[in-house]
Order: structure tokens, then sequence, then C-alpha cells
């Protein structure tokens, strides 16, 4: 897709069902993001999300796919300690959570973990920018590469991280002229998440884009908002079961005449 010129779309799922979905309109790569902390698990941010957790919705999202690619994210301190660690990490996303790669976030302090995990023969993809993971040494969750010395650290590690083997690069909360200038220097496809629309492909959370969450950066485009519908849903619930509307007859299951019978028969010898 990437050398023939075609977008690459991208989505996180975390369950079977939102699997479903996704496969069945063609999404080419299917994420299960460490973001399933904060936005499905409750946790402030992504740091806490662990390799159990990791594994458990992996393993649902690929029970519901069929094509798209899998990726799941490597979890903060999964590979960043050790070599032996991320390989071990890394393989057990694959072995156990039937994933097809893995993500990692970071560029030249990391080279050495993705130069392993690739070598072991699993695909990486790196992530590059704002990567969340570090979210209290940056001090919020503010764009990356918006001086000179952080947007030549971004682009020097995404021309390393191509030598290093990944397949794929995230550029996310980046000047849109920098994901530009990073995708026409790299021949693997760069997907952008606030980097504008010069990247080879776009990824975004799938809650995000329904509107299911209140997450409202400058680079999402909700493209639903499954918040107020669900409020509306379950308010009307609530209602008419307060009412007695619901359930009615109609939404009920029936006897048939002969086990009516023998139930009233079997009452009356048993009151």
């Amino acid at each position: 897709m990437n050398k023939d010129g075609e977008k690459i779309t991208m989505l996180t799922a975390y369950d079977y069902p939102s699997a479903k979905i996704l496969d069945s309109v063609g999404i080419e790569m299917i994420l299960v993001g460490d973001s399933v902390g904060n936005t499905v698990l409750g946790y402030d941010n992504t740091i806490p999300t662990t390799m159990e957790e990791m594994l458990h919705h992996t393993k649902a999202v690929a029970r519901g796919l069929e094509n798209p690619l899998l990726i799941g994210d490597m979890p903060f301190l999964s590979y960043q300690g050790s070599v032996e660690e991320a390989v071990r990490n890394a393989g057990r996303l694959i072995k156990e959570g039937n994933a097809e790669a893995v993500k990692v976030e970071g560029g030249a302090e990391i080279l050495d973990q993705i130069q392993k995990i690739v070598d072991s023969g699993i695909p990486v993809m790196g992530h590059l920018g704002l990567t969340p993971q570090k979210v209290y040494q940056f001090g919020g969750y503010q764009p990356r590469g918006m001086n000179l010395e952080e947007a030549k650290k971004i682009y020097e590690d995404a021309k390393k991280l191509e030598d290093t083997g990944v397949f794929s690069i995230v550029l996310e909360s980046i000047p849109s002229e920098l994901g530009r200038e990073i995708t026409e220097k790299v021949d693997i496809p760069t997907i952008g998440i606030g980097a504008g629309p010069h990247c080879n492909g776009q990824v975004l959370v799938f809650h995000d884009l329904l509107g299911w969450t209140e997450f409202s950066p400058k680079f999402l485009k909700k493209y639903a908002d499954l918040i107020s519908t669900i409020k509306d849903a379950v308010k009307e619930f609530r209602e008419e079961v307060k009412s007695e509307d619901f359930p009615t007859l109609d939404h009920s299951y029936k006897m048939s005449e002969n086990f009516k019978d023998e139930l009233n028969e079997y009452l009356e010898e048993n009151p």
C-alpha cells in the first residue's frame, strides 16, 4: 500500500466485538494499545498498564480478526530494562496474545532492544514524538518537536529506527512539517496521530473517534457522539422499567398449552 501511494488506516481495539466491526469495514491495521489502561480500565494514563492486561486484551481482539495486521503494544517497563526482558515480553505478545507485531515507544535509547526483537523474528513498529509512557518526564501531553533540539532528535531517531529494522513508525503530536520531512526521508510507512496529513497512514483511538470519551485533543475528529447516544438509551431503559412499559409480553417467553396444563396440575398438587 505504501509503495502504491495508498493511505493506510489503523485504529485501536481492546475487545472482540470492536475487532469484529473494524475487520468488517476494512481497517488495515489494528493496535491493541496500552491506552486500554486509561480508555477502558480507568487508569489516569497508560503507565500502570501491565503485560497481563495487554495479553488479556490482545487475545480478545485476535479472536475477532481475520484480515487486519494485529499489533500488540508493549507496556511501560516491559522492554526498557534489558534486551532479554524485551525479547521475552515481545515473544509473549506473539505466542500468548496472538499478535503479529509489537509496538515500542522511543528511539536511540532502545535500539538494542528493537534490534534483538527484530532478529528474533518479531516485526516491530516504532513510536516517536509524544510518547505517552514518558508523560511524567515530559511533564504532560503537549506536542513534541516544537523546538529545533526536539525536532532534530525525532528526525534522527526515525532514521535510526528504520536502519534497525522497524516496519513502520507512529508519529504522534508533532508539527505537520516535521511529519512530512520524516515521511519523505524514510522508506517505511509513517502512521500519524496529530502529525499532519502527509504521513502514509493515520491512527486514532477507537473510543475517541466514536465520541465515547471526553478526550478532545486538537488532532481528534469525532465521527460520532456515542456518549449522548448511550446515555439516551440507558435513560430510556430506566424510565420504561420504572413506568412498567418494559418488559411487555412481547419481550417474554410463553408456555405451550400442554406445558401450562401440566404445570397447573403440579402446582395444585404442591401448594
